[in-house]
């Protein structure tokens, strides 16, 4: 497993590419987002994913989220109109997962199998942007639970020494205070919150 010392707030270019060529060769990664660390690997990559579902012990009915850079790459993914997208705009980049209608881009085994819904975020840690600006793609990502345990895990010593032998990369970027994603359900005319996270999106509903 590779780790890659990388400064929260100042991420090294040279680092941070490493870490792109590690999830251009299909490999899964441990990284930090504004909320959490999580896996992450490239959309497609058939190896990374199936390492992450023998990880966390997730079925085919798991629904993973998209990690996007900005609004322009959610539109290839997800259908999205014009009043959803100025609601998007309003609350990105931010801790909030957006479950939208799935555009056919998406691999059948990410979206929700008879919704055809998928997850998409735009996050603003300054590690998590720069990967996916380093890969001009979106990163399929989930969190870092594992089974059997109810907590994210938070400490990238702890995330090595148990997951060493099991994940490719490893971005340890220091201890991160875990906080809750806020999830909206944007299928529908009206938005609903699903679980009221670290972000406030209460102008959402009326």
């Amino acid at each position: 497993m590779q780790v890659f010392y990388i400064h929260p707030d100042n991420p090294q270019p040279r680092l941070i590419e490493q870490a792109a060529d590690l999830l251009r060769n299909d490999q899964l990664l441990i990284y930090p987002t504004d909320t959490s660390y999580a896996f992450g690997c490239r959309l497609g990559a058939k190896d990374a994913l199936e390492k992450l579902k023998h990880v966390r012990e997730l079925d085919d009915k798991h629904q993973f989220t998209l990690l996007c850079r900005d609004l322009s790459e959610i539109a290839n993914y997800a259908t999205v109109d014009n009043v959803q997208f100025k609601q998007l705009k309003a609350h990105t980049p931010a801790p909030i997962t957006f479950i939208l209608n799935a555009t056919k881009d998406v691999p059948k085994k990410l979206a929700h199998p008879k919704k055809k819904t998928i997850g998409i975020r735009v996050p603003s840690n300054p590690i998590a942007q720069a990967l996916l600006a380093a890969m001009d793609e979106p990163i399929l990502t989930s969190s870092l639970i594992l089974p059997h345990r109810d907590e994210i895990l938070d400490d990238p010593f702890e995330i090595e020494e148990l997951l060493g032998n099991q994940i490719d990369g490893l971005i340890n970027a220091g201890i991160k205070t875990t906080k809750l994603t806020t999830i909206v359900d944007m299928t529908t005319n009206q938005p609903e919150i699903i679980r009221q996270g670290a972000a406030d999106v209460s102008s959402l509903v009326p």
